[in-house]
């Protein structure tokens, strides 16, 4: 081990899974953070408590965020890298259409539960002169219809990234927004409600991103000299390109 610790959230599923993985297997310490605690043990079950420490809380809970931030373990507490993976999309309806109580759990989520454990880990980042990974989208940039307050919440992420960097500017912290385009993951299951059909339609033959590319991805931020700063960086599929705009007539 090299002893450096990851805190990487929405640590159950998809690009925090990978991710948890990646970092496992080269040999840092994870703090594993998400809802499902069942999946968070068997993250440790495979790797071992020395390696892997799972924090099983909701990230909007932020006094359960704070007490499980308060009772890491000494070999867990010295945080180096924050990967703030934990996010949803919710629901494909256009504005007009969609429910209020799923746009303010995405905000709550992507972007509320997100800028409250950055704050939190601010100090520890700062003193070991650390990295902070925002998972944002393509979604931040590249509106499309149905996106409205997702797209809103990653453009947020995106900002809040330059931000840091601006606030963080001198302390040796280095800060990146990591953009996805189309990934084969939980998160189309997750926005239409369990639709798996829904979910197979839209990656069929397209060649999607995986889980393993983010994680890939974020090792390499991670493994850059620290001199280096990748302030932004936007992956797509090659499948995967920029659509014509929108012309209504009358």
């Amino acid at each position: 081990m090299n002893g450096k610790v990851a805190w990487i959230t929405g640590a159950t599923s998809g690009f925090g899974a990978a991710t948890v993985e990646r970092f496992v297997a080269g040999g840092w310490r994870v703090v594993a953070s998400g809802r499902r605690a069942e999946r968070l043990q068997q993250l440790v079950a495979r790797h071992g408590a020395d390696r892997v420490h799972a924090l099983a809380f909701d990230i909007r809970d932020e006094a359960a965020m704070r007490s499980a931030h308060a009772a890491l373990p000494a070999d867990f507490a010295g945080i180096d890298l924050l990967v703030n993976n934990a996010g949803l999309a919710l629901g494909t309806a256009p504005a007009q259409q969609a429910d209020l109580a799923p746009w303010k759990q995405m905000i709550v989520t992507n972007v509320t539960a997100l800028v409250t454990l950055s704050r939190l880990l601010l100090p520890t980042l700062i003193e070991r002169k650390g990295a902070i990974v925002n998972i944002s989208s393509t979604a931040s940039t590249y509106p499309y219809p149905g996106g409205n307050v997702y797209g809103g919440t990653k453009a947020f992420v995106s900002q809040f990234s330059l931000g840091l960097r601006a606030d963080l500017h001198g302390t040796g912290v280095r800060v990146t927004s990591v953009e996805p385009g189309m990934a084969e993951t939980e998160f189309t299951l997750v926005r239409t409600g369990g639709d798996q059909a829904a979910s197979d339609r839209l990656y069929a033959g397209a060649q999607p991103i995986t889980a393993s590319d983010v994680a890939d991805t974020l090792w390499w931020i991670a493994n850059l000299p620290p001199h280096l700063n990748v302030n932004r960086i936007e992956l797509m599929p090659v499948n995967q390109s920029f659509g014509a705009f929108q012309v209504h007539r009358q």
